[in-house]
């Protein structure tokens, strides 16, 4: 008596094969996610794909992964999810996805139709309203209710992250969609036209005469230039007029750091708030002025501020200007354009502070910021930079976590490359270091990432351990062991007198690593620099852990 094997039937194309399709007709080559019930009809359609899916362990992790590959690639990463808890899950990094600009397309799961709409029928991972959960932190939010409609709705999503500014976007689409049979042709192009923002040329005609008669002109760059890929632009307009240029964190690459007229990023420094608060005409681009970026608001200008910003609600938010809604790139090559027909003030100009060349204000504020740093006997913290800046090659990029090392890294650490450095200080949440490293090296992974977190903030991430074997990916992890949450320890000892619930049990981190596969090592401020770098060196992921205690600087702001 034979047997055979039963013949699996025939697939008939499916709702998760147009998302799948609709995605690689607009350009995706991968997506992150992490599978769920509801869900299971778009991911069983990538096994049918070309596209690649990196898997993480919980769904916040992959939005961290996405946002930092979309930040990479000044592309659009899709991101797919679950309903309910696996949706929810990604709130906190597509706020991170929105403060930085970061194109990501999340694609969720809903419930069946019939569950749709607030009837409450108790199916699993019901919510009254799943998608009004997004629409405070997402750009823009997009269902699709039949399978014909998900190829226009995946579209238009994408239409929307690409749009300035680029954001992340919620799609929705119900499990019984998921899973319809799909009677219409395979999807094989689509259309999209993100918007742009050109300036309005009279006010570029204004912004242009404001800079080239000012005595002190001075620019602000902020996230909004790299974003844009503005950085050459900018650097040709502060040329032209002899400008100082200090960048925001988030904007950090947008000039090149040891350029005569970079102030860098010491932005939490009042002799630089001081600097920008006597421009005549300061050049505001691509920021909104926020908390960070003005010193906690400390920030009062004393002459005329020109803005340059592509999210209208931040034109103007926080302080008067000629405001220019516009992209970044293209506002600043207009600049240059208009400014190069025009003769500006003699670039010997002696109006910032009595110094003789803007380049001489620039080397006497970066030398008084120095003296100031140096004063506080923080040789630890700067050694531990240092190193951290010696181990890393030129073209790899970091990912920083909300860590006292990343708070000195803001403000002191020259990314040597564009496009090179993120953080999570735009929502400021914990956790983003490691998988936005991930999420880095999917989209380079000729180069090696470099991720940083504190022992608390890692203890988020700890599982993308497996992820980073499970692709071999060539992410080194440095973890700074202080027991505890620095940085808020700080805080409450400094206002309070004594810290509560900041201490912190915490694993054997070496063994730890270990024990997923990844090399680890254990190191000291001396050793830092060669451990790291020997980490960084070799293929695949690893993690280098250093227990030390770091100090911040003291704040300026409070004195103002």
């Amino acid at each position: 008596m034979s047997t055979t094997t039963p013949t699996p039937p025939q697939h008939r194309r499916n709702g998760g094969d147009l998302v799948v399709e609709s995605l690689a007709a607009l350009g995706a080559g991968t997506v992150f996610g992490l599978p769920g019930q509801h869900a299971l009809g778009v991911f069983d359609a990538l096994r049918r794909s070309a596209l690649r899916y990196v898997g993480l362990r919980v769904e916040n992790n992959a939005g961290f992964a996405a946002d930092a590959y979309a930040r990479t690639t000044h592309g659009v990463a899709p991101l797919l999810v679950s309903t309910g808890p696996g949706a929810l899950m990604t709130l906190a990094a597509l706020q991170e996805a929105a403060a930085g600009s970061a194109a990501v397309l999340a694609i969720g799961s809903q419930v069946p139709l019939a569950g749709v709409g607030g009837g409450r029928h108790g199916y699993l991972h019901e919510l009254t309203d799943q998608s009004a959960s997004f629409r405070g932190v997402v750009k823009s939010v997009h269902t699709a209710r039949t399978a014909s409609q998900i190829p226009s709705a995946v579209a238009a999503a994408w239409e929307s992250a690409l749009s300035t500014p680029h954001g992340p976007v919620w799609l929705e689409i119900p499990q019984d969609v998921l899973l319809a049979e799909a009677d219409v042709p395979p999807v094989s192009e689509l259309a999209v036209r993100p918007k742009e923002l050109p300036p309005r040329p009279e006010l570029i005609a204004a912004a242009a005469t404001r800079l080239t008669e000012a005595r002190r002109p001075v620019i602000l760059a902020g996230g909004g230039v790299v974003r844009a890929g503005a950085e050459a632009e900018l650097l040709a307009l502060a040329e032209r007029l002899g400008a100082p240029v200090a960048t925001t964190f988030g904007g950090k690459g947008a000039f090149p750091w040891e350029h005569p007229l970079s102030l860098q990023s010491w932005l939490e420094d009042r002799y630089t708030t001081t600097f920008l608060e006597d421009a005549d005409t300061l050049l505001v681009v691509g920021s909104g002025l926020g908390e960070l970026s003005s010193n906690y608001h400390t920030f009062r200008p004393l002459g005329r501020v020109v803005q340059i910003e592509a999210d209208l609600g931040k034109l103007e938010s926080n302080h008067a200007a000629l405001g220019i809604h516009a992209d970044a790139r293209a506002a600043l090559a207009a600049l240059v354009k208009e400014v190069a027909e025009r003769e500006p003030r003699d670039a010997g100009r002696t109006g910032y502070a009595g110094a003789p060349t803007p380049e001489a204000a620039v080397s006497d504020l970066l030398a008084r910021v120095r003296d100031r740093i140096a004063g506080q006997h923080l040789d630890l913290e700067q050694q531990v930079l240092a190193s951290v800046r010696e181990a890393l090659p030129d073209g790899a990029v970091s990912c920083w976590d909300m860590t006292i090392l990343a708070y000195w890294a803001w403000s002191a650490f020259d990314p040597r490359r564009t496009n090179a450095l993120h953080s999570a200080q735009g929502a400021g949440g914990l956790g983003y270091g490691f998988p936005a490293a991930l999420g880095a090296a999917v989209a380079d992974p000729e180069r090696p990432v470099l991720a940083v977190s504190g022992d608390g903030g890692a203890m988020y991430s700890i599982a993308e351990l497996a992820t980073a074997r499970q692709y071999d990916l060539p992410v080194t992890w440095l973890i700074v062991d202080d027991g505890g949450y620095g940085i808020l320890r700080e805080y409450m000892t400094d206002a309070f007198g004594a810290a509560t619930a900041t201490e912190l049990a915490r694993p054997d981190f070496v063994a730890l690593a270990e024990s997923f596969g990844v090399p680890a090592v254990r190191t000291d401020p001396e050793r830092l620099r060669t451990d790291l770098a020997a980490a960084l060196a070799a293929p695949g992921p690893s993690v280098v852990v250093l227990p030390a205690r770091l100090r911040m600087f003291a704040p300026t702001h409070l004195d103002s």
